[in-house]
């Protein structure tokens, strides 16, 4: 038996019975196959191109501290308490029932570690509590009897939210969300099915939009199929008269092509009217918005025209540059001086029926600011 060279034995290198060596170095990364399900560098991709759960090549569990080099097939899943394990260690830990989690001691359970979609566990987080609490807190502006409810509301709500973010006060957040929930059970419900009709009916407009324009394109493939077979039977028609014709080629070749504009014109107009019609159902399956009439103020505004004259000459050195100004050069359009002067006097006259100060010293009257 004889012994591959010493070169050779050196580098690692395996010697076949053809003498051909193949080498077999060891490189510092693991090449990995990505997989529909197992795709580096980007994360796990749905069907859509959403990332729907997050990986890198730089993975390691805090726990066992293994990584992909170690472990090509490492998958890091994300506690309760935002800490990521690897797929092992959960089952090592956690498979015989709830226990504290290593790195914070919080109890856990495995069915609650979920995949991870984003990069910053920090964002991930702010995330999943956001969706929580708006499954909760969904009530809308038509809930409230005015505006500034519905702030106070909103305002509610994203404190609520920053606590939890924020790990403040969890024990008092948590019974506020839960006396929240109790108190508003039923109107949380009707929100809900609110917005499962909602996406009902986008998905119902959606699909409304894909058959119209399936039908479009199959008018538009028809008509171009139409054309094509009308050309070449235009062609046939022209070779044929040319053939057994003993009239001049020149007038026969433009009465044809006469004859095909028109028809061309015709079938123009049947698209269009096709088109129209597609169009006249598509606005008769979208949803009628109610017109709702306009409501003037009903407050009782008062004018003050009873305390003033408005006269036509006043001594107004601002506004004498504009009154000369004939062509409207220096005017936007339907200004004009007198409403300056109208809202002057208004200021002026609307504190007139406001009462004094009352109960004060002379003292403090002669010097109000002192």
């Amino acid at each position: 038996m004889s012994r591959p060279p010493s070169g050779n034995w050196l580098r690692g290198t395996v010697i076949r019975k053809g003498g051909s060596s193949v080498g077999n170095t060891r490189t510092s990364t693991p090449q990995i196959q990505s997989t529909s399900s197992t795709v580096f560098g980007g994360g796990v991709k749905d069907a859509s191109g959403r990332v729907s759960e997050y990986s890198s090549m730089d993975d390691t569990c805090p726990v066992c501290k293994s990584d992909r080099y170690l472990n090509p097939k490492l998958r890091l899943l994300v506690s309760a308490c935002y800490h990521k394990m690897c797929e092992s260690c959960i089952d090592r830990l956690f498979t015989l029932g709830p226990a504290p989690c290593p790195i914070c001691g919080k109890i856990l359970r495995k069915l609650a570690f979920t995949p991870q979609t984003f990069e910053d566990l920090g964002v991930e987080k702010e995330v999943a509590i956001r969706r929580r609490i708006a499954k909760e807190f969904n009530k809308r502006r038509e809930d409230f009897a005015d505006l500034h409810s519905y702030n106070d509301y909103l305002e509610m709500v994203e404190d609520i939210t920053f606590n939890l973010i924020n790990d403040i006060d969890i024990p008092d957040t948590e019974a506020r969300i839960a006396a929240y929930r109790r108190e508003n059970a039923a109107l949380i419900e009707l929100n809900v099915q609110r917005e499962e009709q909602y996406q009902k009916y986008l998905k119902e407009q959606e699909e409304a939009e894909r058959q119209e324009r399936e039908q479009i394109a199959l008018e538009l493939r028809r008509l171009e199929e139409e054309e094509r077979e009308e050309r070449a039977k235009e062609r046939r028609e022209i070779i044929d008269k040319l053939e057994t014709s003993d009239k001049d080629a020149a007038k026969l070749v433009a009465r044809s092509r006469a004859d095909a504009l028109r028809r061309a014109h015709a079938r123009s107009s049947s698209s269009t009217v096709a088109n129209a019609r597609l169009q006249r159902s598509r606005t008769a399956q979208s949803a009628v918005v109610a017109d709702v009439p306009h409501v003037p103020l009903q407050d009782d505004w008062y004018t003050y025209e009873d305390k003033f004259v408005l006269r036509d000459d006043y001594d107004d050195p601002a506004s004498e540059a504009v009154r000369r100004d004939r062509d409207g050069i220096m005017r936007a359009g339907g200004y004009r001086v007198e409403e300056a002067w109208e809202r002057a006097l208004r200021s002026a006259v609307a504190g007139l029926e406001i009462m004094p100060l009352q109960g004060l010293s002379n003292e403090d009257s002669a010097h109000p600011n002192g």
